[in-house]
């Protein structure tokens, strides 16, 4: 095992390494980002006509790899969101006018937040980056929610709502903008927005940040690393190289990296998943 880092490395360095410590087959395992290190690699080891395979296995709860059906560890977060959402329900219900807001990861897809909302109905309001909202809109539908049921729970995706606030330049480490605080924001115009109403409010805020992907992988993630570790592992013996093991209609697939980083997977907002997001929650459609 080789480590990790972030941020920019020196590529002609990592495959001198790689050649001094005689690597046949080099597999990353990463999203979006250690993708596009692994193609770097890749084109480097092609150029000094080295015989080491690059495998990329994808990693990221976001689930947001293209030509991929799933990547690991999205269940699992899937699954370690109820936590925050039952809490928020179980908060909102048991105060009048309550609203439980929760806050998931999903920078620039919303895939976690949206299956959230499928699996656990308690959820009435659903954003994800995907759709743009109506501030004004939404509000008014949560005002509308309260006083037709008495206690609401919104989910939002990190990176919703960001045409709302002040756009940064400041970028982490790994070069990625850093957003704005999507639930901090919305707890303030929620608080504003009901006390202009003179409307009694009770909400508490739930953001589980990194726990939904730091718990340990569920019975379905652990099942799919081990076929996806054994499908890199014959990828690599097979000479495939500058490809990532992928998974499609139940199907082990070799997909190109530089096809796989081409674009984002983002939800379809005229698609099928959204639609049945829009079923579960019951959100009016005029709020987007």
């Amino acid at each position: 095992i080789l480590g990790s880092s972030r941020g920019p490395q020196d590529i002609s360095e990592m495959v001198d390494t790689l050649e001094r410590m005689n690597v046949g087959i080099l597999f990353t395992i990463g999203g979006d980002g250690t993708l596009r290190g692994a193609q770097a690699i890749a084109e480097e080891i092609g150029r000094r006509n080295l015989r080491i395979a690059v495998i990329g296995i994808p990693k990221t709860i976001d689930n947001d790899i293209s030509y991929m059906q799933m990547s690991f560890g999205f269940e699992t977060a899937v699954s370690e969101a109820k936590t925050a959402i039952y809490s928020a329900h179980t908060e909102a219900t048991g105060a009048r006018n309550g609203v439980g807001l929760v806050k998931l990861m999903g920078r620039e897809s919303g895939f976690i937040a949206a299956y959230a909302a499928l699996a656990y109905n308690d959820v009435n309001f659903c954003l994800v980056p995907e759709v743009r909202f109506s501030l004004k809109g939404f509000l008014k539908a949560l005002k509308e929610r309260l006083e037709r049921r008495g206690h609401a729970v919104v989910v939002a995706a990190e990176g919703a709502g960001q045409e709302f606030m002040e756009a940064t330049q400041a970028r982490d480490a790994s070069g990625n903008i850093r957003l704005g605080d999507i639930g901090i924001f919305l707890r303030e115009q929620i608080r504003t927005y009901f006390q202009k109403a003179e409307m009694e409010l009770n909400m508490k805020y739930i953001d589980p940040s990194y726990t939904i992907r730091s718990m340990p992988a569920n019975a379905h993630d652990s099942a799919f690393c081990l076929l996806l570790g054994h499908n890199a592992v014959h990828a690599g013996m097979a000479a495939r190289t500058n490809m990532v093991v992928g998974n499609w209609k139940n199907e082990f697939t070799h997909v190109p990296i530089p096809l796989a980083v081409s674009q984002r997977k983002k939800i379809d907002p005229n698609g099928r998943l959204w639609r049945n997001v829009l079923a579960s929650t019951g959100q009016p459609s005029e709020m987007h």
